[in-house]
């Protein structure tokens, strides 16, 4: 039987240890914001970011929002059937994609996608200790490594979640209007009656710039702060894909309590 003694000294040292992270996570956000300037004079370091977490995720952003718009043509037909509201089609898929759908869903495979790469690069970089050779040559891995690509991810991520929104209406027009013969005008005619730019799109707008900065933030800290052997680096991917989903999903709440309240 184990001594109370010994869970009270695990729970300290685990609370210890996460305030620790807590607080050093703050400091290295701050050290990027410092030395933001210094990467986006490599200008060409940043693009290169922007198209290893942007264009490269094009595929499964495209695919998926298409699919999600599918699907949710096809389960809004058949809810909007029952009180005869089916040319409100067009409507329920803009605003559930660009209100909740299109950044959440963005971000969550935004994190699984390129925020894991990111972190397996980083952590495989001070793994063969290539970030210790950038501090003896004089240069600031900080500024070289990781600005570049926090600020890729951060940049990317509100393109990507646009790209998602607008592949999902494209679904659910094709579900709505050409597999089961909703009125075109009806559809795109209450679109763009019933989705305000700034309550509803913007509001998506916000939400996929703070998941960016969320997701890159955890994926480039988890890297860093990575054990340098090949089983830190894996548990530090394990980290950034479970850590930046929770985050999504609670400053989504977060968000959109405020959101709402604004527009009550």
């Amino acid at each position: 039987m184990l001594n109370p003694l010994s869970w009270v000294r695990r729970i300290g040292h685990a609370a210890v240890d996460r305030i620790w992270r807590l607080g050093f996570a703050t400091r290295f956000f701050w050290a990027i914001l410092c030395y933001s300037g210094a990467s986006f004079r490599r200008l060409h370091l940043t693009i290169r970011e922007i198209y290893f977490s942007g264009v490269l995720s094009l595929s499964i952003i495209t695919i998926s929002g298409l699919f999600v718009g599918l699907v949710l043509g096809l389960q809004g037909y058949e809810t909007l059937q029952r009180y005869g509201s089916t040319e409100a089609l067009g409507i329920l898929v803009a605003l559930s994609l660009t209100r909740e759908l299109g950044p959440v869903v963005a971000g969550l495979l935004f994190a699984s996608r390129a925020g894991s790469s990111i972190t397996a690069e980083i952590g495989l970089m001070k793994a063969t200790e290539q970030l210790k050779a950038m501090d003896m040559m004089a240069v600031n891995p900080i500024a070289r490594v990781v600005a570049p690509r926090f600020w890729g991810g951060v940049i990317a991520m509100p393109l990507l979640a646009a790209m998602f929104s607008a592949m999902g209406v494209l679904g659910g027009w094709l579900v709505g209007v050409v597999l089961i013969g909703v009125d075109d005008g009806a559809f795109w005619s209450q679109m763009q009656a019933g989705v305000d730019f700034r309550y509803d799109i913007w509001n998506g707008v916000v939400k996929s710039i703070v998941f960016g900065i969320a997701v890159s933030l955890i994926a480039v800290f988890e890297g860093y702060d990575s054990e340098p052997t090949a089983e830190g680096v894996s548990r530090a991917i394990t980290r950034t894909v479970v850590t930046s989903a929770l985050s999504i999903l609670a400053l989504d709440f977060i968000l959109t309590s405020f959101m709402f309240r604004g527009t009550s």
